[in-house]
Formats: structure tokens, sequence, C-alpha cells
């Protein structure tokens, strides 16, 4: 669970700890204000003249005894609640240091990968221009991978979503992201397979049967796990599922998709290994806002429809974070196999056109 979650059921504890706090206060002053009357009562009660009187008072003294008792059982029971609560901010607090520590980790490690992809791709870049002898050997060197890009047939995009504690709007992201394709000039040219809380299984049956050229994450992760939901209808406890055995089912089918895009927090350390499977994968840096999320999500998929390049829809995306005044638009990362090119390769060609990329 990511460290933004810890400190919002933090705060929420922290406020139900002050209002039980408020209650007991509330309970031990009218204890005291009753005992302080029975008190009062039972003083009368020793110097009435009259055995009615007397009688009156004891009973006005036992009244106000049992409803001191009663806010005492009362005050009692929210001082236990108070306690509960105390325990479970403690275990929250010490949780919430160990994710900040580990987001500030991942961050860093993020940093560092960015760096050292930079560095390699620069050595790369300096070492293709000195292998550069001829017109034939340019051409043998820019040659990229032949991808599996649909020419006759549609983009197939398989959205899937899981936020089980209804913590994400994955909703209105799929929902961005269908209306901003519909609104395309090449719309007839995509397809979208769309799951709004998707399970282990959805994605396990999907690879083979939807056969998807892009497919499309939003929920919760980690450096080196996402979150899934679990097939029941309550808002629950996430299906962790490692970095690892997602990339395996990936990897299992005979057609792989061509871009895997993990809209989730800390995803960037899973697309190293993404690209050892698939030509592209996109994951975010560091944690990113909701708002930010949806916005590079819609703007990155409407850039695909019409017809940009992997590269350039990317770049569209965090240019749309950006222009709406939002902070994350560096957090999206594109990382590629050394063999293609995003720059050159569409995913969606207009009738006109006789190639990819």
């Amino acid at each position: 669970m990511s460290a933004s979650s810890y400190r919002s059921q933090l705060d929420r504890k922290n406020k139900d700890r002050a209002a039980a706090e408020k209650k007991v206060g509330e309970f031990r002053t009218k204890e005291a204000d009753r005992r302080g009357k029975a008190t009062k009562e039972r003083l009368a009660a020793e110097k009435a003249s009259t055995a009615n009187t007397r009688t009156s008072k004891l009973r006005a003294a036992q009244r106000y005894e049992d409803e001191a008792n009663k806010a005492a059982r009362d005050a009692g029971t929210w001082s236990t609640k108070v306690g509960k609560l105390s325990k479970e901010i403690s275990e929250l607090s010490t949780k919430l240091v160990k994710a900040e520590t580990a987001e500030r980790t991942a961050a860093e490690k993020a940093r560092q990968r960015e760096q050292q992809q930079t560095q390699l791709r620069a050595a790369a870049e300096q070492r293709k221009i000195e292998s550069r002898l001829s017109t034939t050997e340019r051409q043998v060197r820019t040659v990229l991978r032949e991808l599996q890009a649909p020419k006759p047939e549609k983009l197939r995009v398989l959205l899937l979503g899981a936020a089980s504690d209804g913590s994400l709007r994955i909703g209105r992201e799929q929902e961005r992201i269908r209306t901003i394709v519909q609104r395309a000039t090449h719309r007839d040219l995509v397809t979208l397979d769309v799951h709004s809380a998707a399970t282990a299984d959805t994605l396990l049956d999907a690879l083979p049967r939807f056969r998807p050229h892009i497919v499309h994450f939003s929920g919760h992760s980690g450096e080196d796990l996402l979150e899934l939901e679990q097939d029941v209808d309550d808002f629950h406890e996430s299906a962790v599922v490692s970095a690892g055995a997602f990339a395996r089912a990936i990897a299992a089918v005979d057609e792989k998709p061509l871009l895997v895009v993990l809209n989730s927090c800390y995803s960037a350390a899973q697309t190293e290994s993404l690209v050892e499977i698939v030509p592209f994968a996109i994951g975010m840096a560091k944690s990113i806002g909701d708002v930010d999320a949806i916005t590079y999500a819609a703007r990155f998929y409407a850039a695909i429809a019409e017809g940009q390049s992997v590269q350039g829809a990317h770049l569209l995306g965090r240019a749309a974070v950006e222009m709406n005044g939002l902070p994350d638009h560096e957090v999206p990362t594109l990382v590629y196999a050394p063999d293609v090119d995003p720059s050159t390769t569409r995913l969606v060609t207009p009738p006109q056109a006789s190639e990819i990329g």
C-alpha cells in the first residue's frame, strides 16, 4: 500500500481517537456532576426535619448515583476505544514510515536507472555514428524489428483497472480514454476491451482471447508488484501480484503485446524487465496524482488513435499534464528495446499508409 493511503488512514484514525477522547471527557464530567449532586442530596437528607423529606432526598441521591455509575461505564467503554485506536495509530505510523522509506528508495533507484539509461543511449548513439562507414551499413543499422503491428486489423487495447478499496477513479480514466478514442480521426482502427475491476483471471483470459497489442493497467503498484482485485462484490483487500508473475503472464502467450502501460505509482522499475518481452513499456517513476495519471493516459491514447508515433504520443501525454498545471508531467517514463525506434513506430496506420513505423 502506498504512503498516501497510510496517511489517509492515519488521518481518519486520529480524528476517530479525538472524537472518542471527547466522549470520555464528556462522560467523566457527567459522572463527577452526578456524584456531586448525590452527595448534596444525602447531606440534605441528614438535615431533613421530616421522614418524607429525608426519603425523597435519599431517592434523589440514589438516582444521581445511578446516573454517575452509568456515566462511568460509558466513559470506560470510550476509554477502551481510545486505547484500541491508539494501538492502530501506532501500527499505521510504523507502516507509514516504512512506506515512505520504500518510496524514497524507489524514487532514487528510478532516478539512477533513468540516468544510466540516458548514458547507455548516448553510448549506443555514439557507437552507431562511429559504425556508419557506408550507405549499406547505415541501412542495416537502422532496420528495426518487424513488429506485429496491426496493418489489416484494428489496434486492440486491453484496459485493466483495479482499486479494490475504491481509492482511485478507475472508471473515470477508462471513460476518458473511451471518449477521446471515439472522437479520434482513426477511431475505427482502434478497439477497446475494458475491465474496471480486473482480477488475475481477467488478464489470463484476455491475453489469448483478445490478443491485445496494448495492455494498459491502472491501479496501485510498487517497484515489484501490482495490486489486482479479488472476485468479490464489496470493498476488500487487493490481490497482490508480483512484477515477475505479471511479466511471465505477458510472455506466456504466442502473440505478445507491443506495448505495456503501467499507469500506477513506482511502476517504472518494472519496465526494464518488460522490454525483454515486448518492444515498448511505459511506467511511472514515482507516485503520481490521480488526475495527472488520467490526463496523461487520455492524451496518450488520443495521439495513438491519430496515428502518432509511440514516442510522440508519450510526449503529448506529458505535455497535457504540464499544460493543465499538474505537477507530475515528468513521472511517466517510456522504455523500449534496443532494436526498435519509438519515434518512428506507429501503432495505428491510416488506410492510405503502407507501413507501420
